[in-house]
């Protein structure tokens, strides 16, 4: 477990909770005795806040961290595995996450889960769970949902309202703060009205306390109306509407009456324009900032100048949470009261034009960042794009959806191919790619866009049996299309394909011709999706050259080296100095090629990329076992192996990689043995991503991992970690916590977190000394 990761991502207010001793104790207790514990109850009673309060007081007793996984504004069940990945801040590991590579990395992790509000997905969830169950025993799982997932071993536990005195009871001053319901009532008054004193009123606090049937979310909605409104008035005003409602919601539970009373009552109190806010925010999903309010939310009668001032009064309300994602604020609406915003805008004839605002808002958004995932601002586009995964993937299923929009959705689907190519994940663009393909109205040119990035993805994983039905509609689509870019599109995914089938000279010959035309009308290229320079069709027909024998390889690799760089994008220029590396290892310069290797690991790395370095250290492995380092070179052969299968990339679709590979296995077998060289490659595959490329950099292991191959002589104890030493570096650059947590694409929190770490570990009392201490004391070999 990478040291990020053991920094929770519960909210801050978990610590805060009125009363609720006694489920505290009992939701304590079970979770030491059963894996999976599911809190009950309906929508209001508290089910989050104990679940996260809970979570926040237990993380001693697990060392691999506690995580919330909040499933609110997740609509398809297809994606839980991605929300999970989210969640566990696993992009840098897990970029395709599924069902089986999520259960695959949690098998030997020693976590808690929280699956927050579940009831929508439950069956997805009940499925995940019970996996979870039987093939990762160290995770535990505290669940929140309105009804139990009905999973076997499962443990539910129904969250009953806060305590409230019965209509008989006599209450003093003296008891107000014996009841949860009071106290929690009090606890408010004073935060929002401290002039109302609670414990002078107990009779009326009992009253409305009772009224709200003790559900938390339903007082609190009541109480923020201290401000203008007396005990009283709010309690004849709200029973009226609790005693009309019960007999106009007959179906529903009296509890979910209470509660949908509260808020229609809140709703009525708002003003007519907070209240046309209120249901246009209903149509973001996980959040949002304050230009997306400003850009969906005003058309007549709001204007955009409306917008802050009615965002800051349902602020004020409760109506809106706010939060900071790095340096920016954004803005949540409670999920409960979104729901009911959601069904007041379904009943209206604005649904449609606000959810189109929105679409169109976050097509926006998806097409400003999409050259930007391929130049020097790709972490930028990182870290501009993941908080809106929610509202993007929302638009996507809005375009979809009944007012069926393909074109909208093309382009947003294709302008985040840089998100899944770098940090998302093919699993995710195969299922939205599927989706698409079934749309019959999309036109010829749409469908050929689509088809281009489904093959991309195919081959990025090695599934050619996938690729080449794609491959082959894209070519009838191509040729029966005037224009030569889609050709030369089609010609570049043949020509990778052929590389990748082991068919070189036939591989050469196809990406020729495709970067001739490249490198000849750049004014064409962005105009059909997966292309946007010369620089692929350069990198393969390097590759394929090296392989095929060809004399031309090093001027390609030359030139794939010039456009990476005159992009100024890491991602590429990484790839082309491994291309290099490739080149010098086919050559038989190992110590060149690994210095190469090593080289664009660390560009890799410090971006945040996972696909590549997969590759990058499957290729040391090759050179290591033809330098006689048969323990490394078999530990890195694991260690591949892992990446691969967190990847969810099959080495058989890679002839070249998988001929390499499978002569670097037999020679290791050969002179270590079975058991030897099997010991050996398990030690690579235990470690997880991170620290799998720190063994490949040669860098220091953190205590309790599998051993390393010549760690650096210059490091003594305390041993920082992998992620340490790289954020000491950074520190030694010169950079901020804000700067190094948009470098390594994490949390400032965290980022700030990993210093004081160092710190500690060193004895220091300043970032000076950490830079003093990297450049005297930690010079990383180049050759290992």
């Amino acid at each position: 477990m990478v040291a990020e990761q053991l920094t929770p991502n519960l909210p801050a207010e978990t610590g805060e909770i009125i009363g609720r001793k006694r489920e505290i104790g009992a939701i304590k207790s079970l979770l030491s005795t059963t894996r999976l514990l599911t809190l009950t109850g309906p929508a209001g009673v508290g089910k989050t806040r104990l679940a996260t309060h809970v979570a926040a007081h237990v993380q001693r007793d697990f060392p691999d961290g506690v995580w919330l996984v909040e499933l609110a504004s997740l609509q398809d069940e297809q994606l839980l595995a991605v929300a999970v990945a989210e969640a566990l801040g696993l992009q840098e590991e897990m970029p395709q996450p599924s069902t089986e590579s999520m259960i695959d990395y949690l098998r030997t992790k020693q976590m808690l889960l929280v699956l927050d509000n579940c009831e929508h997905l439950v069956d997805a969830c009940a499925l995940l769970a019970s996996t979870l169950l039987s093939a990762a025993p160290k995770v535990r799982l505290l669940a929140t949902s309105r009804e139990a997932l009905g999973v076997p071993d499962e443990t539910p536990f129904i969250v009953p309202p806060l305590s409230f005195p019965g209509p008989d009871d006599q209450v003093t001053r003296s008891d107000v703060l014996r009841y949860d319901a009071l106290a929690l009532l009090a606890e408010r008054a004073k935060n929002i009205a401290p002039e109302v004193d609670i414990t002078s009123q107990p009779v009326a606090a009992a009253r409305l306390c009772r009224l709200l049937d003790g559900i938390p979310l339903a007082i609190e909605l009541a109480a923020v109306w201290l401000r203008v409104l007396s005990l009283d008035q709010i309690i004849n005003r709200l029973g009226h509407r609790l005693h009309f409602l019960t007999r106009g919601y007959r179906t529903a539970l009296p509890r979910h009456q209470t509660l949908r009373a509260a808020v229609e009552w809140s709703f009525e109190l708002c003003s007519a324009q907070e209240q046309i806010m209120w249901e246009r925010l209903s149509v973001f999903a996980g959040g949002f900032d304050l230009p997306a309010a400003e850009e969906v939310c005003s058309a007549a009668p709001l204007t955009r100048e409306d917008v802050l001032p009615l965002l800051a009064a349902l602020t004020e309300k409760s109506i809106v949470t706010r939060e900071t994602c790095g340096t920016r604020p954004r803005y949540r609406i409670l999920e409960t009261l979104r729901q009911y915003g959601q069904d007041r805008l379904n009943k209206s004839e604005a649904t449609p034009a606000t959810q189109r605002r929105h679409a169109e808002y976050y097509q926006g958004l998806a097409e400003r960042n999409r050259a930007g995932w391929f130049g020097s601002n790709q972490v930028e586009c990182f870290t501009t794009v993941v908080p809106e995964m929610p509202n993007l993937r929302a638009a996507l299923d809005h375009c979809l959806g009944e007012d069926l929009r393909t074109e909208e959705a093309i382009r947003i689907f294709t302008s985040l191919e840089g998100y899944w190519s770098f940090f998302g994940g093919p699993s995710e663009a195969r299922h939205w790619i599927d989706r698409l393909l079934q749309c019959r109205q999309i036109t010829g040119q749409e469908r050929f866009s689509v088809l281009t990035v489904g093959t991309f993805f195919a081959l990025m994983q090695g599934r050619i049996d996938t690729a080449r039905p794609l491959l082959e509609e894209c070519r009838l689509l191509a040729d029966g299309c005037d224009r030569q870019g889609p050709k030369a599109i089609t010609r570049f995914l043949s020509g990778r394909l052929t590389l990748m089938e082991g068919d070189y000279q036939d591989a050469v010959g196809l990406l020729e011709r495709a970067l001739d035309w490249y490198e000849h009308n750049t004014s064409e290229i962005t105009e059909d999706g997966v292309l946007r320079d010369a620089f692929l069709p350069a990198f393969y027909l390097a590759l394929s050259a090296i392989f095929a024998g060809d004399p031309r390889a090093g001027s390609w690799v030359a030139r794939c080296r010039e456009i990476a760089e005159a992009a100024g994008s890491p991602g590429e220029i990484a790839l082309a100095t491994w291309a290099a590396g490739i080149g010098c290892w086919a050559a038989g310069d190992l110590t060149q090629a690994a210095s190469l290797f090593r080289s664009s690991l660390r560009l890799e790395r410090s971006a945040g990329y996972r696909y590549s370095p997969a590759w990058f250290v499957e290729t040391l492995a090759w050179v290591a076992a033809a330098q006689g380092r048969d323990v490394p070179a078999a530990r890195l052969i694991g260690a591949a192996d892992m990446m691969r299968r967190l990847l969810e990339v099959s080495l058989a679709g890679f002839r070249p990689y998988d001929d390499a590979h499978r002569a670097t296995e037999s020679l290791l077998r050969a002179r270590l043995g079975e058991k030897d060289y099997r010991k050996a490659v398990d030690e690579g595959a235990s470690l997880d991503f991170n620290e799998a490329i720190g063994y490949a950099l040669q860098e220091p292991p953190e205590p309790g991992s599998a051993p390393r191959a010549a760690p650096a002589p210059a490091l003594s104890q305390p041993v920082l970690t992998p992620r340490e030493v790289q954020v000491a570096a950074l520190v030694a650059e010169g950079m901020r916590n804000r700067d190094i947590a948009a470098r390594l694409v994490i949390s400032q929190r965290t980022a700030e977190g990993h210093v004081k770490h160092i710190l500690d570990k060193l004895g220091f009392t300043s970032r000076a000394q950490i830079a003093a201490w990297y450049v005297n004391r930690f010079t990383p070999s180049p050759e290992g």
